[in-house]
């Protein structure tokens, strides 16, 4: 159980760190000479390279190692950001990904596709050209987490050849060469400090000494092996550095090393490396006060950091998601419960009972609030998804777009973040590829040559709104009525206005696009858009203007679980409508119904209302009362009413599914059970509209001759 833990631990990690990776590149593109955006793409590939070879993913690990070393170039200034290299570093990105999804069991990842990209990045690398088979095989060592007893060893080799070396024959480059081809990597210093004026010199006199640092797999007597005719004519000084002294997790510093070395006593350094205080004040640029008072802020700054950190780690708790559902659960049985022992302590009449019952929906309401807070997460990691998919869409089809957002930080629920992904890539693709014109299309304009999309989300009472908004050509409502006649979807006499031209996108089928293409054509996006937005139990809003560009609005609920709903009766039946969408309610009597002549509307204020009955909607048997109530709800934009008999009141809606034998009743969007144990169903408002409309539209058509 513990390993299946610790692995799901790591790859959770290693999605966040390829989500964060992913935008840093993307900010990295903007700003290619960032050094902390290096830095950062170096240490998210380190952290997934290392923890990955310690949790068994060697393959990840092995593979991006390959990147790591790229980046870690890019980090020291050797090669510099490019696109090339963002391309691949994102390509990467997605490889990794690919196998983590295949290691928990998605489809395998392609190898070749990470054969190409290894040897893309090993392409950008310095001598690359001159190099790529010599420097094939190194690269395909095992990363430093993963080797133990076949891991290479660092050697510090130390030769001091006699000063009539030359004199026997001995070439010591020759022995040189002998040593850099036993190790993958090999550093020589030659050291000439023993070296004579150049009147002195005897050319027939060796007076060079070497320091080597060879990284071999080889043995210490390997490398003795190659003085072996020469070790009576040298002093030669073979020592391991230990792991500690390699890959500890400080470098040592320089003076220790020269002390180690036995270079410089180690009084020497203690007199040297005064700090930094006492020589300011020796040198006469500060006074010791101002040093001591230095100090006293540096103390304060650190302690708060450090407590700062220690917090950080202390509150924050990573949990399954799957837990928190399941919290959600209990808590909507609660709330039932709750309800219905409110109702229970009202029908007895017990002070006492009514007092229990007060606490408990007090405590009942606070539990739920929190608990819902808990699941709320910030829309800003689904819009930064966006960077990469308008980046990659744009240069696919040859336009330059701009994507900016705004609200990242508003807050839904996880549940409502899942499932909207899909709808707002299906609408920003949409906005790519037909909202935005080419950059010459716009120059001829007189537009910026770089398209604009803009991202946003803001709160709005119990709804959140979510804005895509692009200055491409806009929608022409003249075209999508032609259109829509045309493949037969609307009479050919139909008069629509602007905004209801604007809806004929969402229709099954629909496109305005002359081929289809990978990214567009079908007529399936803005349908799966519809459909999507409906099951949040959301709308859509278009506003558009021909040659300027178009908004589409999507008002979705913060929370899907728990809902504050309108309790109403008509005959026996109980239904529930969102609390959200209702504006007022106002009485329909029979003299309004007489006055209205047989038509369904209302004046309400001199504005005419349309409205729905439902007990003639759902059959439901009975006289309805002489003064009926209308609720009058905001239903895409447009003002309806619904009609019922009467109005219980505000409720607590915890949303239950209807199950499978009720899957095709699309007007109700769920159930609710209420403190008596009572079944009542929660109106699907906007598909009521959508359906009643349709049926209209049926009734008026002319029948075929």
């Amino acid at each position: 159980m513990s390993v299946e833990i610790d692995t799901s631990a790591f790859t959770e990690e290693a999605y966040e760190l390829l989500s964060e990776l992913e935008a840093s590149l993307l900010e990295l593109e903007e700003s290619p000479g960032d050094q902390e955006l290096i830095g950062r793409v170096f240490r998210a590939m380190h952290t997934i390279k290392g923890s990955g070879a310690m949790f068994g993913f060697d393959e990840v690990a092995e593979f991006t190692h390959e990147v790591e070393t790229v980046f870690d170039m890019a980090r020291n200034k050797t090669i510099s950001v490019t696109k090339p290299l963002i391309d691949l570093t994102l390509a990467a990105r997605d490889q990794i990904r690919a196998m983590l999804d295949a290691a928990a069991g998605g489809e395998p990842a392609n190898k070749d596709n990470a054969q190409r990209i290894i040897q893309g990045l090993r392409a950008l690398l310095p001598g690359a050209n001159a190099s790529a088979g010599a420097a094939a095989p190194a690269t395909n060592k095992k990363p430093p987490a993963q080797a133990s007893d076949h891991e290479p060893h660092v050697y510090r080799i130390r030769i001091k050849p006699s000063p009539e070396l030359f004199a026997n024959g001995t070439n010591p480059l020759l022995l040189l060469g002998e040593l850099r081809e036993l190790g993958e990597d090999c550093q020589i210093i030659a050291q000439y400090d023993k070296l004579p004026p150049l009147e002195n010199l005897d050319p027939e006199r060796c007076y060079t000494t070497w320091e080597v640092f060879l990284t071999t797999k080889q043995s210490e007597n390997a490398i003795r092996d190659i003085f072996i005719f020469v070790e009576d004519q040298c002093e030669l000084n073979i020592r391991l550095l230990d792991r500690e002294e390699v890959l500890g997790t400080d470098v040592q510093k320089l003076g220790n090393i020269l002390v180690q070395r036995g270079d410089i006593p180690e009084e020497a350094l203690e007199k040297v490396l005064k700090p930094i205080g006492d020589r300011l004040v020796e040198s006469g640029v500060v006074s010791p006060s101002q040093v001591k008072a230095a100090l006293a802020e540096q103390n304060a700054i650190k302690a708060k950091r450090d407590k700062k950190v220690q917090a950080e780690s202390a509150t924050s708790v990573r949990v399954p998601s799957e837990k928190l559902d399941n919290l959600v659960d209990l808590v909507g049985e609660l709330v039932t419960v709750q309800a219905r022992l409110n109702q229970t302590a009202s029908t007895r009449q017990d002070h006492d009972l009514q007092l229990i019952a007060e606490e408990v929906e007090r405590l009942t309401g606070e539990l739920r609030d929190n608990t819902m807070s808990i699941r709320m997460l910030a829309i800003g990691t689904t819009f930064n998804k966006f960077k990469r998919l308008v980046r990659d869409l744009s240069t696919e089809l040859g336009k330059k777009i701009e994507l900016t957002t705004e609200g990242a930080e508003t807050e839904l629920d996880k549940t409502v973040i899942d499932q909207l992904n899909d709808p707002l890539v299906h609408i920003i693709r949409n906005s790519i590829d037909h909202g935005i014109e080419t950059p010459e299309v716009r120059i001829s304009k007189g537009k910026n040559p770089e398209g604009l999309i803009h991202l946003s989300a803001i709160h709005s009472g119990a709804n959140v709104l979510i804005r895509v908004e692009d200055d491409g050509k806009g929608l022409d409502p003249d075209a999508l009525v032609r259109k829509a006649i045309e493949k037969g979807q609307i009479p050919p006499d139909a008069q629509l206005t602007d905004k209801e031209a604007f809806q004929l996108i969402f229709g099954a089928g629909f496109s305005m696009a002359e081929k289809i293409t990978n990214v567009s054509g079908r007529g399936v996006g803005m349908d799966v858009v519809r459909k999507s937005i409906d099951a949040l139990r959301g709308s859509i809003d278009i506003v558009s203007e021909l040659g300027k560009g178009t908004i589409i609005t999507l008002k979705l609920p913060l929370t899907l679980a728990i809902i504050e709903g309108l309790l109403v009766r008509v005959g026996d039946e109980l239904f529930v409508l969102p609390l959200a969408a209702v504006e007022e309610c106002v009485e329909l009597s029979r003299q309004d119904v007489v006055n209205a002549h047989g038509r369904h509307v209302i004046n309400v204020r001199d504005e005419i209302v349309p409205y729905i009955r439902i007990r003639d909607r759902f059959d439901i048997g009975g006289e309805p009362p002489d003064i009926e109530q209308i609720v009058i709800s905001d239903v895409e934009g447009k003002r309806t009413g619904f009609v019922v008999d009467s109005v219980i009141g505000q409720h607590q809606t915890v949303i239950k599914s209807l199950g499978k034998n009720f899957e095709h009743s699309e007007e109700f969007s769920g159930a609710t059970i209420l403190g008596d144990g009572t079944v009542a169903l929660i109106l699907d408002l906007s598909k009521m509209v959508r359906y009643v409309e349709a049926e209209e539209e049926d009734l008026t058509e002319p029948v075929a001759a």
